[in-house]
């Protein structure tokens, strides 16, 4: 090889990282109208692409098709749904578009025929597809980010069956509750704020047997009633809802009982989707179609691969939004107890040592992860400024 061919491959291969540099660069900006917010003002969404990227090992976690197609293969395995039926149900899920549609028909199918959905097989088919969750998180990154924000006030709910937050929650020594809609009690608690660590399952989980819901008519008793709607809808008038791993979210007959259709003004509202851009075209077009329903879309990159980076980077720089009331606060109070972790955060920032009294307990655990959640987006924070 000449030194001249050696020289161009050289330039070559500068100008390709040179160029995969300036799109990771350009895979991290953020809206600043979306990082200035304080946690407690956000409310995430969760979609698959959270428990994808927290256990890539299990395919029915990364979509909805590979959901149903998981859940029919267990019912094949099983034999609690005709052959006849599996094999119809494998083609719609194969070219159907509207897959919530699909995924409605067979829990129908897979019920009693007086239309009751409870007791279904559909609900066995899910635990067998669910088997040892908390065995396959790989890459809890994602999962420490969303975390961290709900410590400090974000609250969340998912249109996901599965409990892998929860579960990694736990694991850190963290009061984790799952919600359903079917306990009114309990949803208007965490809709007011006072379930620090709820995580609302609008669809419901696998693990309970009534839970499963995939339409409207499932949830009259929530729908029709006065005030868990009002306090429900509130939500979506009063915060800034973040979709995060979400792809039809707008579009699930059950988000849009709850939130969509008796919110008239959705200009004014200032919601906020992550999503993989696929194609500019495509992309930009998404972008000016859901501004309309007052959601700005923005882009994590053109690979699933830069989804978890660039959520622990958004989370850590929503963290490090100072509370108005801080400064206000002795922190001899409950309150001031409650808002040691900003203390101990600003102390870092500055470069200065942390006495061990600003050390919140509980911080141990034995999951093999070496940083808790807080303390890495932290450092994070630390590094990005």
């Amino acid at each position: 090889m000449t030194d001249s061919t050696s020289k161009r491959r050289g330039s070559q291969m500068d100008s390709l990282e040179k160029m995969t540099n300036r799109s990771e660069q350009k895979s991290r900006k953020f809206l600043k109208s979306l990082t200035q917010k304080q946690p407690q003002e956000l409310l995430l969404v969760m979609g698959t692409g959270v428990s994808a990227a927290a256990a890539p090992g299990i395919p029915a976690l990364r979509s909805w098709r590979g959901c149903l197609e998981a859940v029919l293969e267990a019912a094949e395995q099983l034999e609690v749904l005709h052959p006849g039926d599996v094999a119809r149900f494998r083609r719609k899920v194969g070219k159907d578009r509207d897959l919530l549609v699909v995924a409605h028909d067979l829990i129908r199918k897979m019920s009693p025929r007086t239309g009751d959905t409870k007791p279904n097989f559909f609900q066995d088919c899910l635990m067998e597809v669910f088997d040892g969750l908390e065995r396959h998180i790989q890459n809890p990154l994602v999962l420490q980010s969303v975390l961290s924000l709900m410590e400090r006030g974000t609250m969340v709910l998912t249109t996901n069956y599965d409990n892998l937050l929860e579960i990694f929650g736990q694991q850190q020594n963290k009061p984790m509750e799952s919600l359903d809609l079917k306990d009114k009690t309990k949803v208007l608690q965490w809709a007011r704020g006072h379930v620090k660590y709820g995580v609302l399952h609008i669809h419901g989980l696998y693990t309970d047997p009534c839970g499963v819901v995939l339409d409207p008519s499932g949830y009259k008793d929530v729908t029709q009633d006065p005030e868990v709607m009002e306090v429900l809808q509130n939500l979506y008038r009063t915060k800034s809802f973040l979709f995060v791993g979400c792809g039809e979210t707008l579009r699930d007959q059950i988000f849009q009982a709850l939130f969509l259709y008796s919110v008239p003004d959705k200009v004014g509202l200032e919601h906020y989707m992550l999503v993989l851009k696929e194609g500019e075209d495509q992309f930009f077009k998404h972008q000016a179609d859901m501004l309309l329903h007052g959601v700005k879309v923005v882009s994590f990159g053109a690979s699933f691969d830069h989804f978890p980076g660039y959520v622990r980077d958004l989370a850590a720089q929503i963290c490090r939004q100072r509370s108005p009331d801080a400064d206000r606060v002795d922190s001899t109070t409950s309150l001031g107890n409650a808002c040691q972790g900003c203390a101990k955060r600003k102390l870092e920032e500055n470069g200065t040592e942390v006495s061990k009294q600003l050390r919140p307990s509980g911080l141990r655990h034995d999951t093999g992860y070496s940083d808790h959640p807080r303390d890495l987006l932290l450092n994070t924070s630390a590094r990005l400024g």
